[in-house]
């Protein structure tokens, strides 16, 4: 026989050309005789598109725990929605969010934020207390999101997240004027430079002439992270709706 690439002659019988050192097992695995078919080859599957990924990482799994679950979880957006509301619709000013419920379950977060963030210095340990009230929505957020797989409790974290921002602008749009009550009975007016940490962030950065907007943009960047975190779970609840109805 032929060598199929050289065309030296070889025998019949043997594995490798002599001239060339084609292998003929492995050319005719891909390049077989006239009249035989070549293997199928294994066809790599497309990589997932990024937008599949994401939709089934925020959607989840197909919902579980049956129409009780859905009434809980659709009677806690629905104080979400009007809790959310109430404090977006409230001017910065009138530190509706400093005055709520919530305030107090952010402000221990806040506080332990000066302390694991000192040891950095005087300025991050200053912003470590506003921080550690963003930190700690942001990650139980990125838990369940991750790691136990609840896209419902996440979107709840979401609007946490947003709600803290709320909180954060007024204390920061008093920068300048310091009639806020700040822990201990002070105010930035009567406490020591440094102890409100807002003035001491926006003085030391020579911010401080855009206390009162920066507040404005927290508080609108919180009402808008609400009320996307009120649409997700809205979509939620209406995929576990349509689920148990088909079901």
């Amino acid at each position: 026989m032929q060598c199929p690439k050289c065309r030296a002659e070889q025998s019949d019988h043997a594995a490798i050309c002599t001239a060339c050192g084609l292998v003929f097992a492995k050319y005719y695995k891909y390049h077989p005789p006239a009249g035989e078919v070549a293997p199928a080859r294994l066809v790599r599957r497309a990589p997932q598109r990024t937008s599949g990924r994401l939709a089934r990482l925020l959607l989840g799994a197909p919902p579980t725990g049956g129409a009780p679950v859905l009434v809980l979880r659709a009677l806690l957006w629905g104080v979400l929605l009007a809790w959310g509301l109430r404090l977006m619709a409230a001017p910065v000013s009138a530190n509706v969010a400093g005055e709520s419920l919530l305030h107090l379950i952010n402000l221990p977060f806040h506080e332990a934020g000066h302390i694991i963030f000192a040891p950095f210095g005087a300025f991050i340990g200053s912003l470590g207390g506003t921080l550690g009230q963003l930190l700690m929505p942001l990650t139980c957020l990125l838990v369940l999101l991750l790691r136990t797989r609840d896209p419902f409790g996440a979107s709840v974290c979401l609007w946490w997240f947003g709600e803290n921002l709320l909180d954060i602008a007024p204390y920061v749009a008093d920068a300048r004027a310091g009639v806020l009550p700040l822990l201990g009975g002070n105010t930035g007016q009567t406490a020591p430079y440094g102890f409100h940490d807002w003035e001491y962030l926006l003085t030391e950065t020579g911010l401080l002439h855009l206390d009162r907007v920066l507040g404005q943009v927290s508080h609108l960047f919180g009402a808008l992270l609400m009320l996307l975190a009120l649409v997700w779970g809205a979509l939620l609840l209406l995929r576990q709706w349509r689920a148990l109805a088909h079901g």
